[in-house]
């Protein structure tokens, strides 16, 4: 159960959400348009950040750009 180490896991990169319009999730409570956030894990379709309510979530990579 590594996702469970994570949040504790060093900064692999900044991004910066550029949208949280979800055509199927409910994303714009948890992230803020604008806002920076540390990458703690990525895969081919998502990045892993602590989102706005300090927990760790994965998130489509259409909703961020790279710093």
């Amino acid at each position: 159960m590594i996702h469970k180490q994570w949040e504790n896991n060093p900064t692999i990169k900044q991004i910066e959400c550029v949208h949280n319009d979800a055509k199927k999730f409910v994303v714009d409570s948890v992230l803020t348009k604008g806002k920076v956030y540390d990458v703690k894990n990525e895969s081919e379709e998502f990045y892993f950040v602590i989102d706005n309510t300090g927990r760790m979530g994965g998130f489509y990579k259409e909703y961020f750009k790279e710093l």
